[in-house]
């Protein structure tokens, strides 16, 4: 990760969430997400997040076959994560972020 003068990251983190509609797992997995970069990236983050129900092509182009998928874009390397991201200390592991 690059450091500024100030202290600050100048790398931004990417990542896409794919869900289907709001079905409590998807949900469970934005809010798990967003509660990890919320603590660990402030807010040196991007966050998209698809409905594959609603954007099937995007499904297919990723090769989505399960939901939720996480995938970190930005930073490399990429990584995906399957589930509704609840376990926080593997979740920080896979992509990377100290606790």
């Amino acid at each position: 990760m690059d450091d500024s003068t100030d202290g600050t990251t100048t790398t931004k983190h990417k990542f896409v969430l794919f869900v289907s509609g709001m079905s409590v797992k998807s949900g469970h997995a934005i809010e798990n997400l967003r509660r990890i970069c919320d603590k660990h990236l402030k807010e040196n983050y991007e966050l998209e997040i698809v409905d594959i129900s609603r954007d099937t092509e995007q499904a297919v182009l990723h090769q989505i076959v399960a939901i939720p998928t996480l995938i970190k874009i930005h930073p490399a390397p990429k990584r995906i994560i399957l589930g509704d991201l609840s376990d926080k200390d593997k979740v920080l592991r896979i992509l990377n972020l100290s606790e």
